[in-house]
């Protein structure tokens, strides 16, 4: 059954059918062929159960936060500061693009959004001051991937509500990584940029992009509205003031507060705003519903206890079964679509990592990171076809080139966090003391 479940899964996804449907038909198919319990009688319930948490609230807030947001031109306005501050290092406006995402990773909770508005800033600069558009291109896909580690993101909160597992833990335990991941995406460009000078564009006195003191400390100013709205919305959570949920609420509050500061917010933003919530939303949960629905026909089909099967067959033990784990994530992830992605395996895995002895907290961390290198690999990386999607000419080609340095620094960040597991769990075991 594994594998007629998998084939099943890859041939409906290469037939273009949306992942949504696609997960539907699959548990229709296994319901059919391997369930002894007619399960489609209980669709309207099972479908009812998994959209009526109100932790899953907090997904459209998050959403609209981030759309806002971008509509009100903080984005650019984060970007301009940060170039004054980071264009001396090896690589120039490189690091504005890295910088910028961490930041705005730090307000959107959505890998795609936060590239899509990175490379919307950027490109036409990079394109001005004649920078390498391969590693131009590949740092923006990779700092966008940082949208679903560092919190508040979306992907923590589904995540959290599959495994029943703490959101405020999950959120702090990826602050650490992905803090560590953007500062690692800004060393191997510096590296790369040390190593080949005409990769990182051209010099700041050479182009008249050298910027005074009195430039980098009054662009400061443009950077308290992300830092403040961080500090609301993760802040109220730790303090105890506010659940998930009602951060999402408390942060959507303050970013029509900043984008009213900055004479952005008007009816027609809002309407815009709304609607692209709207749509991401629904995409969201459609999957979710769908995934939840296979996942049941699955445990009722006995999936389960199959790959347990399986893998203590294979007699790894536990970090090979580990590894085993994350090399599949590998390989799904290039022909799967995140989300869909985590949903459709997450019921099924994570209680195999759990009976092994292993952290659901860490486990999600890692299973992030994992889902954030699916971002950037072929040929379903979404980043890598927004980054393509903002660009003037050139080729996919190019940002799936630009994007493999990155690539490898995350799976040095996979193996730091398995041997090093108190890199997740530090803070949530410190804030939890």
């Amino acid at each position: 059954m594994i594998w007629s479940v998998a084939g099943g899964l890859l041939a409906l996804l290469a037939l273009s059918i949306p992942v949504g449907v696609v997960l539907f038909l699959l548990g229709f198919g296994v319901d059919l062929f391997f369930s002894p319990f007619p399960l489609i009688r209980g669709l309207g319930q099972v479908v009812w159960s998994a959209s009526d948490s109100s932790l899953l609230i907090a997904i459209p807030f998050f959403v609209l936060l981030g759309e806002i947001l971008v509509r009100a031109g903080i984005a650019e306005r984060t970007y301009k500061a940060l170039d004054a501050w980071l264009s001396w290092l090896p690589g120039g406006l490189i690091h504005a693009n890295i910088g910028t995402a961490t930041m705005f990773s730090a307000t959107s909770g959505s890998s795609v959004a936060t590239a899509a508005t990175v490379a919307t800033v950027a490109m036409p600069q990079a394109e001005r001051l004649g920078y390498d558009p391969r590693l131009f291109s590949g740092a923006i896909a990779a700092g966008g991937t940082l949208g679903i580690m560092i919190p508040p993101s979306i992907n923590l909160i589904v995540y959290g509500f599959l495994t029943e597992t703490s959101i405020p833990r999950l959120f702090l335990a990826g602050l650490l990584p992905g803090l560590l991941m953007a500062l690692a995406f800004m060393a191997i460009t510096a590296a790369i940029c040390k190593l080949r000078p005409s990769l990182g564009g051209p010099s700041l006195g050479g182009s008249g992009r050298d910027f005074a003191w009195s430039q980098r400390l009054s662009g400061l100013a443009e950077l308290i509205p992300i830092l403040l709205l961080f500090a609301v919305v993760i802040g109220s959570i730790y303090r105890g003031w506010a659940t998930p949920t009602e951060a999402a609420a408390l942060g959507v509050a303050m970013a029509g507060l900043i984008a009213a500061w900055h004479r952005a917010l008007t009816r027609a933003m809002l309407v815009e705003a709304l609607l692209g919530t709207m749509r991401i939303t629904a995409m969201i949960m459609l999957v979710i519903v769908a995934a939840y629905f296979l996942n049941y026909t699955l445990a009722s089909a006995g999936l389960g206890r199959e790959l347990r099967g399986f893998l203590d067959g294979l007699g790894l033990g536990a970090y090979g079964t580990l590894i085993a784990i994350v090399l599949l994530y590998v390989v799904l992830g290039f022909f799967v679509e995140t989300l869909s992605l985590m949903v459709a395996t997450i019921p099924i895995v994570v209680p195999i990592v759990a009976g092994l002895g292993f952290d659901k907290v860490w486990f999600g961390i890692l299973l992030i990171l994992l889902i954030e290198m699916a971002l950037i690999t072929p040929p379903v990386g979404l980043n890598l076809y927004v980054v393509q999607g903002a660009r003037k000419g050139g080729s996919l080609a190019e940002v799936m080139l630009g994007a493999v340095p990155y690539v490898l620094a995350m799976l040095l960040m996979a193996l730091l966090l398995i041997l090093v597991p108190g890199l997740a769990l530090w803070l949530p075991e410190t804030a939890g003391g």
